[in-house]
C-alpha cells in the first residue's frame, strides 16, 4: 500500500486544488515521495484551510513551483516503483479523490483502485477488540488523527501540517497496528503501548 496526505486549501477536489503530495511506499518506507505546486488558475482557497497546512496564499500561487500537472504526473511515475498501488491514510478517500481530479483536470490516466485502506477504521476496529468504546462525539466517531497517532504511543501530528510529516506519522501507526513494530527510525523513541 502506498501512504499517502495530501494538502489543500479547502475539503472539495472539485474547487480547490493540492499544494502538496507526501507518499510512502509501505513495503519499503526509505522510498518516498514529497512535492509542493502551485494551484490552478481558478482554484478557490480558504483561509482556514491555509492555516492547518501552514501555506500562505502567496506561497500556494508561488509561479516558480511545479505546476499541479507536473506534480501529478512525478507522483504517478514514481508509483511505478512502488509493489503495491492501493492508497492508504488517514481518511484517504479525501487524498484520493484529490489526486484523482488532478490527474482527470489534466488527462493522465489514473491507475488507481477505487478501494482504500483507513487507518481511522483499523483503529477503531482495534478499539473494539479490545472491548472499548472508541472516542465519539455527538453520536460519530471522534477518532481523529491525532488520538490515533496517541493510541498508538506517538505524539499528535506537528502543526501546521506537514504533507511528508503526515504521511510518515500515519505509516508508523500503521505499522503499529497490524505489527505491533515500529516501522520509521525517527519513531523508534516512542514506546509500542503494551495493549497493541
Amino acid at each position: 500500500m502506498i501512504i499517502v496526505d495530501v494538502e489543500a486549501p479547502g475539503a472539495d477536489s472539485r474547487k480547490h486544488s493540492i499544494v502538496s503530495n507526501g507518499a510512502l511506499d509501505f513495503s519499503n518506507p526509505e522510498n518516498q515521495f514529497y512535492q509542493e505546486c502551485r494551484i490552478y488558475k481558478g482554484a478557490e482557497i480558504e483561509a482556514e484551510a491555509l492555516q492547518v497546512n501552514g501555506f500562505s496564499e502567496k506561497q500556494v500561487k508561488d509561479k516558480n513551483k511545479k505546476s499541479l500537472e507536473e506534480t501529478i504526473k512525478d507522483f504517478l511515475q514514481w508509483t511505478i516503483s512502488c509493489s503495491s498501488k492501493t492508497i492508504a491514510g488517514q481518511n484517504p478517500a479525501f487524498d484520493r479523490d484529490f489526486l484523482r481530479a488532478s490527474a482527470e483536470k489534466y488527462g493522465i490516466d489514473w491507475t488507481f483502485g477505487h478501494r482504500t485502506i483507513d487507518l481511522h477504521s483499523l483503529g477503531y476496529a482495534h478499539y473494539l477488540k479490545r472491548g472499548l468504546t472508541p472516542p465519539n462525539k455527538n453520536k460519530k466517531t471522534d477518532l481523529n488523527i491525532d488520538k490515533v497517532l496517541n493510541y498508538v504511543g506517538l505524539p499528535d501530528e506537528p502543526r501546521p501540517h506537514h504533507a511528508l510529516t503526515g504521511t510518515k506519522m500515519e505509516a508508523e501507526a500503521f505499522s503499529r497496528l497490524i505489527y505491533k513494530k515500529s516501522l520509521l527510525k525517527e519513531f523508534k523513541n516512542y514506546p509500542i503501548p503494551d495493549y497493541l
